[in-house]
C-alpha cells in the first residue's frame, strides 16, 4: 500500500514557512509532504489551482495525495479536480468555505485589492466554487482576538456581536454540506497551523478518516 503524499497548501499572502510547524509534525509521523510556496496575491483561485496541479502531477504521478490547507488554500483545493490527480482525504482549516463577509466589506477598496490580489477579491463570493475533490474534515478557530493576528483588532471588529471567529473568518464561513468532520478549537486564524491540538486532529483524520475531539 502506498503511502500518500501529503500536500500541504498557505493561505493569502502567506508562505511554505507558515505551515513549518504542521509540516514537522507530519514527518515526525511518517507522512511525507510536498510544501511550496505559491503566488498567492497575483492570480486568480483558478489559475492558482491550474499550476498547482501541473507541478502535483509531475511530482506525485500515480500516486495518492491528501492534502491539509490553511485559509484560502481549502478554497484552491476545492479547485483541484484534475484527473491526474488521486485525492484520498482533505483536511481545511480555518477555510472560507462560503465567502468571507471580511473580504466582501472590503472589496471595494482600492488598498485591499491591490494587496490581495485577485484571490482576496474573489474570497467576497463562494457561489461558484466546486466542491472538495475527496472526503473532508474542517477545523474552525474560535479565538476571536489576540495580539499576534493582526486582523481580529483591526478589520476583524467588523463582526457582529456574538459572532464566533477566529479574528478573520467566522466560524459558520468554514462549514461545508457533506463535511466528514468539523471541529471547533481555541485558535486564532493566523497560527492555527501551529496548534499542537490541530496537528493531533489532522493525523487523526489522515491516519482514520475520524476526528474526534
Amino acid at each position: 500500500m502506498t503511502t500518500p503524499l501529503v500536500v500541504l497548501l498557505h493561505g493569502l499572502a502567506r508562505g511554505r514557512g507558515s505551515m513549518a510547524k504542521l509540516d514537522h509534525a507530519l514527518r515526525d509521523a511518517g507522512f511525507e509532504t510536498w510544501s511550496h510556496t505559491y503566488p498567492s496575491r497575483k492570480h486568480s483561485i483558478v489559475y492558482l489551482a491550474n499550476a498547482i496541479a501541473d507541478t502535483l502531477a509531475a511530482t506525485a504521478g500515480d500516486r495518492p495525495l491528501c492534502a491539509v490547507t490553511h485559509s484560502l488554500g481549502g478554497i484552491v483545493v476545492r479547485h483541484l479536480h484534475d484527473p491526474r490527480l488521486r485525492w484520498e482525504r482533505i483536511v481545511m482549516l480555518a477555510p472560507p468555505n462560503r465567502g468571507s463577509q471580511l473580504a466582501a466589506g472590503l472589496v471595494g477598496n482600492p488598498l485591499f485589492r491591490w494587496f490581495y490580489g485577485p484571490a482576496g477579491t474573489e474570497l467576497a463570493d463562494a457561489s461558484t466554487w466546486p466542491p472538495p475533490p475527496a472526503p473532508f474534515a474542517v477545523i474552525a478557530g474560535t479565538r476571536s482576538l489576540a495580539i499576534g493576528n493582526p486582523t481580529s483588532w483591526t478589520v476583524g471588529r467588523r463582526f457582529p456581536p456574538n459572532t464566533p471567529n477566529d479574528g478573520t473568518v467566522a466560524v459558520d464561513e468554514t462549514k461545508l454540506d457533506g463535511m466528514a468532520a468539523f471541529v471547533e478549537v481555541d485558535a486564532t486564524h493566523t497560527f492555527i497551523m501551529n496548534a499542537p491540538e490541530v496537528h493531533r486532529l489532522v493525523l487523526a483524520y489522515l491516519h482514520t478518516g475520524q476526528m474526534a475531539s
